[in-house]
């Protein structure tokens, strides 16, 4: 096994000694590469090391079995060091069928390590995948090292004494898989177990049957002696990853939903108000909602609606009401939510909308990753209706940006939009789970009483805030809803005076928002490089691995990444105009490049990826490399 793992180039060239293994789980959608990959994932985390994964699956419930399009990959990045991605070429690739290694083995280092189900390598499965000869004995995957393993047939002796089917007892295989990838990096088989007998409490016979695969593809790597094939030979080895450096705390793994959802709470919780969150079921938003469902003892109700306009109106609706609106959807989603957020920038109510970003247009690709949304988030609206855009750049940064959209919400009432995308919404990394007390407080005020003179519910404070009041709140009655207001008074006015003011105030009341952002930092090297790789988002980690990389080379390379899209940071343009030459890496064909170059008239260039799959290392350094040659 020894060899078919390599050394990485650490984040810090002169760390001695630390590595990092990727590795690729691939099989049918059916075949729990999603489950194996997670609770691989667990016992990762529990060991110590840093990680980064990326779960890859098929947009179809449930393709035809064996079909190149059914496919499902789990990726996982772990490693001594610091993980900021999910990795570029899998050192390991578990592929369970011939379609499984077709889509995914030439991602595979050359030299890495390619376990297959030969068990599954028969005629039908290599006709779907569109083989015509079987690889695992033409000698066409002699460039990787090869381990020939009826996976099938060892999972269906080991479960046999449970009495079950043979189509229940292949389900057991990925639980065998899990065993043997266990073995071989030391991973501790007790968390898996009690996950599985609380998993299948109810069925007794079904959880043991999968803890005998388990253990089964476990005891196998311990037994067996098996070469690489000729190959490069060495045999199947077990290979400890020692422990990362981490600073002392409690921490748990988290995905970008799950780490978002406890974030919204959190922020619910230091502005002192009831959460609602409304929403509509769509890939990669839902599990927000069924993360948010289970939080109810926080104070969050939570409501499927029957659509995605009724998902925002029922959220302004407790806004109005005095509750924290959020809502959450993905593109096509937040296309059909665009008027609601007109309202609610009209009656300046805050609310939060999350956008978990996917491939498009239309219905697009529903399971990949993209980061098209931009223009959508910052003009995508009629008339003039500015909003605050914060975009988040990890699993773990997605739970400070939530927090950070509800503070803006609430002391600008306005609706705010947070994006993520597919990638951070399904990946997972570890958590540091922070002091609440260190976690700054910005507690809400209601109007409450009425005040001398007349009652002007748009009246502005220093923020351009106007007063959030509680309906049936005695004697502070006054008028809402789509229609342009009267400047202070809110009532109904078509003046066009009046109409230039309200929109210029509602214009300046969301630039402002700039006065309470940090200035932009710099993630990687200093201001005047002579290229600057601008990112946003989820591009983070290969662009800051790229730049560090590009750097410990002796290139004069910096790297910005925005969280706030919308207003920029206040010192963006001067910053950025201290740099020669400005690259922005996105998963589009250049949109906020185009941003940049119309705020502060750079020459920044694209350098755009819309293939649904995130940016790779290597590529961000070819990038890098053209543009300073």
């Amino acid at each position: 096994m020894a060899t078919a793992l390599k050394q990485e180039e650490p984040n810090n060239p002169n760390a001695d000694g630390a590595e990092n293994v990727v590795v690729r789980f691939a099989g049918d959608s059916g075949d729990g590469m999603q489950l194996t990959g997670g609770q691989f994932t667990l016992s990762t985390a529990l060991a110590g090391n840093d990680l980064a994964t990326f779960p890859d699956f098929p947009a179809e419930i449930r393709a035809p079995q064996g079909t190149l399009f059914g496919v499902s990959a789990f990726q996982i990045n772990f490693g001594s060091r610091a993980i900021e991605t999910a990795g570029d070429e899998p050192d390991v690739l578990i592929a369970m069928n011939p379609a499984a290694l077709k889509t995914n083995v030439q991602s595979v280092r050359p030299g890495g390590l390619v376990i297959a189900d030969e068990g599954e390598f028969g005629k039908r499965n290599l006709d779907k995948a569109h083989y015509e000869t079987n690889p695992l004995e033409d000698g066409s995957l002699a460039k990787w090292q090869l381990l020939k393993l009826n996976i099938s047939q060892l999972t269906l002796d080991a479960v046999k004494p449970f009495g079950l089917g043979n189509k229940e007892a292949l389900r057991c295989k990925n639980m065998w898989t899990l065993g043997l990838a266990l073995w071989m990096f030391e991973r501790d088989r007790e968390p898996v177990v009690q996950w599985l007998k609380g998993k299948f409490a109810k069925l007794p016979d079904i959880a043991d049957a999968n803890i005998a695969a388990l253990n089964a593809g476990h005891a196998y790597g311990e037994t067996a002696e098996i070469s690489g094939d000729g190959l490069g030979g060495g045999h199947l080895q077990h290979h400890k990853i020692a422990a990362a450096p981490a600073e002392p705390g409690t921490y748990r793994t988290v995905s970008g939903a799950e780490s978002l959802s406890l974030g919204l709470v959190a922020g619910a919780r230091l502005a002192g108000l009831p959460m609602f969150f409304g929403g509509y079921p769509i890939t990669p938003a839902s599990a927000i909602l069924h993360h948010l469902a289970r939080l109810k003892e926080f104070g969050v109700t939570t409501f499927q609606a029957e659509d995605e306009i009724a998902a925002i109106t029922a959220a302004i609706g407790a806004s109005y009401a005095g509750s924290l609106g959020i809502t959450s959807s993905s593109g096509p989603g937040i296309a059909l939510k665009g008027e609601a957020m007109g309202l609610a920038i009209m009656t300046e109510l805050p609310l939060v909308i999350v956008n978990s970003q996917r491939g498009g247009p239309s219905t697009g690709l529903p399971t990949k990753t993209e980061q098209s949304d931009l223009y959508q988030a910052v003009y995508g609206r009629n008339g003039d209706a500015p909003m605050p855009v914060i975009a988040a750049r990890s699993p773990e940064d997605a739970f400070y940006c939530a927090i950070e959209a509800v503070r803006i919400a609430v002391q600008y009432m306005t609706p705010v939009m947070l994006l993520t995308d597919g990638y951070i919404a399904n990946a997972a990394e570890p958590w540091k789970i922070p002091d609440v007390d260190t976690l700054e407080r910005f507690p809400v005020s209601f109007m409450t009483e009425k005040p001398e003179g007349p009652l002007l519910p748009y009246s502005r404070d220093a923020n351009l805030k106007r007063p959030w009041i509680k309906p049936g709140t005695p004697g502070l009655m006054h008028r809402i809803g789509g229609i342009e207001k009267g400047v202070d008074t809110g009532h109904i006015e078509y003046g066009p005076a009046n109409h230039q003011t309200m929109t210029e105030i509602r214009r300046d009341k969301i630039l402002g928002v700039a006065d309470s952002l940090p200035d932009q930092d710099l993630a990687f090297g200093k201001a005047g490089a002579k290229l600057c790789v601008v990112g946003w988002g989820s591009t983070f980690g290969p662009i800051h691995q790229a730049v560090s990389r590009a750097s410990a080379a002796g290139k004069d390379v910096a790297h910005v990444h925005i969280r706030n899209i919308w207003p920029l940071p206040k010192n963006l343009g001067e910053l950025l105009k201290s740099f020669d030459r400005i690259i922005v890496p996105e998963m589009n064909t250049g949109q906020l490049k185009t941003i940049l170059r119309d705020q502060y008239l750079v020459d920044a260039k694209p350098v755009n990826k819309v293939s649904g799959q995130p940016f790779t290392i290597a590529e961000v350094v070819a990038a890098i490399e053209e543009n300073l040659s």
